[in-house]
């Protein structure tokens, strides 16, 4: 490295098991910290991270990483991050906020396109406009609710980020765990909930946000962090140039401090509010515990809290689902250790108010029983062996793999730890292992973290409809008094920000001034991957890198099913690998497979048969891996579970029967568009009509109906037999994935333990065919926002309009739907996507303070492309976006399993080429054309997830009306 680097070298470490080199550098002018995994992987990643510690509730950090990338000083156009995403082959492009830290982070496997990336990050993150409006427009904003006659209107609250608040705190999960942290943490920032209540949202202003971002968005306050083969001094010479030369070091000291360490536990009684009769009490027990700065005690936490809960035998889980004082456990139960002061947290969901006292001290019975047993060496040892899988995979298919390193590591760099430490276990494992042949070293652990710890919070959350309508009145209370204090200028000004908000969203920026990528920056061809085919056409096998894993899928054709089989198939896939087979209880099961395997998991896939539009086919699909190391014992594992399963423990089937129930219920506020999306498809397609009612809304409202109490079984445990005994008389294949070093040997094992007889050459599904939804419908459920979804039957991938409806789409979210609903509107999401699976154009909005007007705006979008000229520019941004999500990597084992997934579904790799050419080659006449054939005039379906209260007062009487 050059003399004149402005970069000092701090350390160097490789770890082996990741293949990484990490590179620590300090910035010597400001100090900013500059972490670099190097390696030879091709999808760069970069991210830079600040330390934000809000001092109250107002969402400052989670408003200020909206308002950032809102236009900066290079970059003043009104909406550069959103526009960037239009121009970029990027495989991700996002921003978040964290209780202690706000992150922008983003990965590219073009390098011109990184390099646009990151001056457009760089620009956006410290030299930011942050202009009044996109603060009024993101944050909040008061609006006359009818400007014509401002005197006698009402005001209400408008902003992107407070309706998105309003949409995740209608979530119980979250209210209990903002409530937890706020009793837990006193003293800190955690205390405070840093994505911002929506009763405190209104208390900020502008000043105080420009203050906020002066503080903490500064170089030395900064973490930056790089993963790839672009090498670390190439990167730093661009932070120089474009940011860290224009600094100084700065005079803020930003830290988040300690906590005052309590005396004594501390009992709270809480509400959140819900007018879902489905929503229980919850008790939770928190424990604060050291500091994640401290190496030793966070891997003791990490061991001690994959001890206690990694699996149903695992002694707290197995207390948390056996406990007769509940239904379920909660699902915030585990280590918070991101936060600087580390937390561990247990509970019950669905317990009597009364019985908070029982369960606290049953669990103290517990951990003292621990601490005077111990735990058998066999389970520890099998959460050392879970830890060195999950350390040994190789990840990259929902984030990019550099992007999880980096994430997982982040918390320890924000607080000042070398991410090297957090990285590299391997010299951990080792300790660990010697460790525990003390019988007295966990005995230790639990005395140390539950026993002798006063720190110590029991919480009982009850629900409470008064809640929400004194939530409401308080709002309506707030605003009325507002007005109160208003003169008739003050509401004109109100009135005059909303129409230059209004300008503002409907300028024309000159958008040239960003740099892009251009369609001959995409490279012509995908990878292709071509596996060993068994003679008889049974086991499809790959090579790929699986650092020491080896993978297996056991996939049998999903048979005839009768209606109400059909209906509890998802209820199957959840727990045939979680309950007992052969000679073993659920419980030893669970051991023995995290003893051998890194995960065993069953799971369903449908299409479109190919002989027939309107029927559909599926899969069942037993999925596992394990290290090299264990193929002798993995591939025997998966066989006898697949072949012994046992259904007969009743106990463990209404377990787990009652926690897919209430995760279910809770999933609705948090995907509520993905949800509304699908009930509105199943009015045109069998495929999302038959996924509408195994998982979608009407199979949540099947759970909710039908799972009352334990008698229930009584019906279902006949029919998850009849299931899988159909299952595995079915035909099968199997698929094998592994490294150089594993393959080999996982063949071996697969050709003894699967007989020849049990292969079939032709995998001949049943055709089903399922009655279409309801073309108007609405779902009511406890929520402050709504969700809206529209679909048109449009066609399938294989037809010549399949690839122009899909940059469509891309073309009226850009264009028009972003405008409308999301900064206009003020929801936190919209748009459109052509689904080619189902053959099924849809519309949708996330948390949207709107519902019919958002319909409207659905229809606007398609009359204002067909009514202009758009030329090639927002078409060429589409095909972009298009391409680069086709294109975007996964992990090795990912991309092969992709394959053969492909395969199965008789989708070629000449498919999807000619696919993928037809979108490059997509015109505005073919788009115009689409438009007017399906979406112009045409019978569509719609659905809105919304609250009891506005379905009432929207009084639409010709709609299907359901209850979540």
């Amino acid at each position: 490295m050059s003399s004149g680097n402005p970069f000092k070298l701090v350390s160097k470490r490789e770890i082996e098991s990741l293949h990484v080199t990490l590179e620590a550098y300090e910035h010597i002018k400001t100090g900013a910290k500059h972490y670099h995994l190097a390696t030879d992987n091709k999808e760069n990643v970069f991210l830079v991270a600040l330390k934000t510690v809000p001092t109250d509730s107002t969402g400052v950090a989670h408003i200020l990483e909206h308002t950032v990338l809102c236009g900066s000083e290079r970059f003043p156009v009104r909406d550069p991050f959103f526009m960037m995403i239009r121009r970029s082959l990027n495989s991700f492009m996002n921003a978040f906020t964290s209780s202690d830290w706000t992150a922008y982070p983003f990965a590219s496997q073009n390098r011109k396109d990184f390099d646009n990336l990151l001056e457009v990050y760089l620009d956006a993150v410290f030299f930011a406009n942050l202009h009044p409006l996109d603060f009024a427009q993101e944050g909040y904003r008061i609006e006359v609710k009818d400007p014509k006659d401002a005197a006698n209107s009402n005001l209400t609250y408008k902003g992107v980020v407070f309706n998105e608040m309003k949409g995740a705190m209608s979530s119980p999960v979250s209210k209990l765990w903002h409530t937890m942290s706020s009793h837990l943490y006193k003293s800190t920032t955690y205390h405070f909930n840093s994505g911002g209540e929506p009763k405190n949202i209104p208390d900020l202003s502008y000043d105080e946000l420009q203050a906020f971002y002066k503080k903490h968005y500064h170089p030395s306050n900064a973490v930056f962090m790089t993963f790839g083969d672009i090498p670390a001094e190439e990167h730093q010479k661009k932070f120089e140039a474009l940011v860290l030369d224009r600094f100084e070091r700065s005079e803020h000291d930003i830290h988040v401090g300690s906590e005052t360490r309590f005396t004594a536990p501390v009992t709270v009684e809480d509400y959140y509010p819900s007018t879902d009769p489905n929503d229980q009490t919850s008790v939770i027990l928190g424990w604060l515990l050291g500091e994640s700065t401290d190496l030793q005690e966070l891997l003791a936490a990490q061991f001690v809290s994959n001890l206690l809960l990694d699996n149903s035998s695992s002694p707290l889980r197995k207390y948390l689902e056996t406990s007769k004082l509940a239904e379920t456990p909660s699902p915030l139960c585990g280590l918070e250790d991101s936060n600087q002061e580390m937390a561990f947290l247990c509970g019950l969901e669905g317990i009597n108010p009364e019985d908070a006292d029982v369960f606290e001290k049953e669990i103290i019975a517990l951990f003292e029983r621990l601490s005077e047993e111990g735990v058998p060496l066999e389970q520890q040892e099998a959460v050392l062996h879970q830890l060195e899988v999950s350390q040994r995979e190789i990840g990259g298919d929902s984030y990019p793999y550099g992007l999880q390193l980096i994430l997982s590591s982040l918390a320890a760099a924000t607080h000042g730890v070398n991410p090297a430490d957090i990285l590299d276990i391997d010299p951990v494992l080792l300790e660990l292992r010697e460790k525990i042949q003390d019988p007295e070293y966990i005995k230790d652990l639990i005395r140390h973290f539950f026993i002798e710890n006063q720190h110590r919070v029991c919480l009982t959350m009850k629900p409470s409809a008064d809640l929400v309508e004194q939530e409401k009145a308080e709002e309506k209370a707030r605003l009325a008094e507002i007005k109160a204090g208003m003169s008739e200028q003050d509401l004109q000004n109100l009135i005059d920000v909303a129409n230059e908000l209004k300008e503002r969203q409907e300028q024309e920026d000159d958008i040239s001034i960003l740099p892009k990528v251009e369609l001959s920056d995409i490279h012509s061809d995908i990878p292709r991957h071509d596996p060993e085919i068994s003679s008889d056409k049974a086991l499809f096998s790959y090579v790929c890198g699986t650092n020491g894993i080896s993978y297996q899928q056991a996939v049998f054709d999903l048979p005839v099913l009768t209606e109400q089989e059909l209906g509890w198939l998802p209820l199957y896939t959840s727990m045939v690998t979680e309950v007992g087979y052969g000679e073993l209880s659920y419980d030893q099961a669970q051991l023995k497979q995290s003893q051998i395997v890194g995960s065993l998991s069953a799971y369903s896939s449908l299409m479109v048969d190919e002989t027939n539009p309107d029927a559909v086919k599926g899969y069942i699909h037993f999925s596992g891996k394990a290290l090299n190391t264990k193929v002798s014992e993995f591939v025997p594992l998966l066989k006898d579970v697949i072949s012994t399963v046992r259904f007969d423990e009743t106990d463990r089937v209404w377990e787990l029967l009652l926690q897919m129930k209430h995760r279910k219920h809770q999933s609705v506020t948090g995907s509520g568009h993905s949800y509304a999306m699908l009930a509105s498809s199943a009015a045109w397609s069998s495929l999302s009509a038959i996924n509408h009612n195994l998982g979608g809304l009407t199979g949540i409202h099947r759970l909710m109906e039908q799972v009352k109490d334990i008698s229930c079984l009584d019906q279902i445990m006949p029919i998850l037999k009849s299931i899988h005994s159909k299952v595995i008389s079915s035909p099968v294949r199997l698929l094998a994935l592994g490294d150089g070093q594993g393959l080999g040997s996982l063949q071996d094992q697969v050709s003894k333990v699967w007989t020849e007889g049990e292969f079939s050459q032709n995998m001949t599904s049943s055709q089903m065919i399922v009655t279409p939804a309801e073309k108007k419908q609405i779902w009511t459920t406890s929520t402050q926002v709504n969700f809206v979804s529209r679909a048109f039957k449009t066609c399938m991938h294989t037809d010549p309009d399949a690839a122009p409806l899909t940059i469509l789409s891309s073309v009226l979210r850009n264009g028009f739907l972003h405008r409308a609903v999301r900064e206009q509107g003020g929801a936190y999401g919209g748009g459109a996507n052509q689904d080619n699976a189902a053959g099924v154009f849809r519309f949708y909005s996330y948390r949207d303070p709107r519902s019919l007007e958002t319909l409207d705006d659905f229809t606007k979008s398609v009359e204002w492309f067909l009514s202009k000229e758009h030329g090639f520019e927002p078409i060429e941004e589409a095909i972009l976006g298009v391409v680069g999500s086709i294109d975007k990597p996964a992990s090795p084992a990912g991309e092969a399993r992709q394959d053969f997934h492909n395969r199965l579904m008789g989708r070629s790799y000449e498919d999807r080429h000619d696919f993928r050419d037809r979108i490059l080659g997509v015109t505005e006449d073919q788009l115009k054309a689409v438009a007017e054939k399906y979406l112009l005039n045409a019978e569509s379906s719609e659905v809105i997830i919304t609250s009891d209260e506005l379905a009432n007062s929207l009084n639409l009487t010709d709609w299907s009306h359901y209850q979540l």
